[in-house]
């Protein structure tokens, strides 16, 4: 079978998705075709940031509705920060809230059912054609875009701009842009499910403990419906290198023995079995667009470097590629030079913010700083405020990670 269209999108993952659903409601056909059949797992945390709840319901509040309408989510109101010193900080996402499910901040949703249902949102668009179970082989320049072989060889799609969204593991990304890992800007990942979890914060607070084993990273409990949770931790991937962690014993090790968190899984019971991943992070400025293509997502390395989450920026990254694919197809353009409109783009959007997220995820790595930032911020109202202020306040979030702040702090605290 042959099959031609101008813009053909690899991976229907959040990323893929909202590039899809976004070209829809601009009026332009795509083709988006998977590897997958729907439902299928995918190793996260679970994690669904305000990013993809604000786009969505840019594109359409009847999406939001119809997500809201499934009990496949928790509604999450904030974060519970646990120092390597056992103090515990809690600090919702805005301040003085009033708990309502529907209009929470974020959610933590499992991917099998996430996934599935942003799928069934592209079934709804008759302008998006879906392929599934479709495996890509081969991605082969043209003198007018690309030409997409399928990897039983009875598929071809040729198009004026691919948009390459399939994931971390991304043959398109390493083998033609040349995204190569690098372990300093690379994490690794280990994810259990858990069920009778005992103590989850109230509003569902995710939890992030910054265990000293495991910084720069931490071990997280993120509360799902039905009584479960998502338990894992995650560790850059040249320290766990270098230190010879073993992340699964690790976080094994962690639930059997941790004086702080083994109590909690006295009655839990393990659903399945530990699961690790890779997360390509977005604290190093890397060219994600070329002649007649785009990186979007994990594709692009654009998963945050403090927190790990990867879904928001996916999802906002293939919002920005489907505008830049509208000012493509409308200038009839697709050069390398003119596609840099799109790495200008992320880096305005999103990144000033993983850059300010490094540089933070420098700081988790300090226990002893860690610690005395903790000390400084309890029982400190103003402060737990600036702290809840800066999932919004870009600029604040910038003044909290200069030393002389927390010099000032800690001398009026004293």
């Amino acid at each position: 079978m042959n099959l031609k269209t101008e813009v053909c999108i690899v991976g229907a993952g959040p990323g893929g998705i909202a590039t899809a659903l976004k070209l829809s409601y601009l009026g332009i056909p795509c083709i988006l075709v998977d590897k997958a059949s729907f439902p299928r797992d995918k190793i996260c945390g679970d994690a669904i940031s305000g990013k993809v709840t604000t786009l969505l319901n840019r594109l359409d509040p009847e999406i939001m509705q119809r997500f809201h309408a499934q009990p496949i989510q928790t509604d999450v109101w904030g974060v519970r920060f646990v120092a390597p010193n056992f103090k515990t900080l809690d600090i919702p996402f805005k301040a003085g809230y009033v708990r309502n499910e529907k209009m929470a901040p974020g959610y933590v949703c499992k991917r099998w059912e996430f996934d599935h249902f942003l799928v069934e949102e592209v079934r709804r668009r008759d302008n998006i054609q879906l392929l599934l179970e479709t495996p890509i082989d081969t991605f082969t320049r043209t003198e007018t875009g690309f030409l997409l072989r399928s990897e039983s060889k009875d598929l071809e799609i040729s198009c004026q701009l691919l948009i390459d969204a399939s994931g971390a593991h991304s043959s398109f990304s390493r083998q033609y842009a040349g995204l190569e890992k690098d372990p300093k800007h690379h994490a690794a990942a280990i994810r259990a499910y858990y069920r009778k979890v005992s103590d989850i914060p109230k509003d569902n607070f995710i939890e992030l403990h910054f265990i000293k084993s495991v910084t720069p990273g931490y071990f997280w409990i993120f509360a799902l419906p039905n009584g479960e949770a998502n338990v894992g931790i995650g560790m850059r991937s040249d320290i766990v290198k270098r230190r010879g962690v073993n992340l699964r014993k690790e976080l094994a090790r962690i639930i059997a023995e941790d004086p702080n968190i083994s109590p909690r899984f006295k009655n839990a019971e393990l659903i399945g079995k530990f699961e690790g991943y890779g997360l390509p992070l977005g604290s190093k400025t890397r060219r994600i667009s070329g002649d007649h293509y785009m990186l979007v997502g994990d594709a692009g390395h654009l998963i945050d470097p403090l927190t790990g989450e990867g879904i928001g920026n996916a999802f906002y990254s293939g919002i920005i590629a489907a505008e830049q694919a509208e000012i493509c197809l409308r200038e009839k353009n697709f050069s390398d030079i003119f596609l840099t409109s799109y790495d200008v783009r992320i880096q305005r959007v999103l990144g000033s913010e993983m850059k300010l997220s490094y540089k933070m995820q420098q700081i988790g790595g300090n226990p002893l700083l860690l610690n005395f930032v903790t000390n400084i911020v309890d029982g400190n109202r103003k402060l737990l405020e600036y702290f809840s202020a800066m999932y919004t306040d870009f600029d604040l979030r910038e003044q909290l990670v200069k030393p002389w702040f927390w010099i000032k702090m800690w001398l009026r605290k004293s």
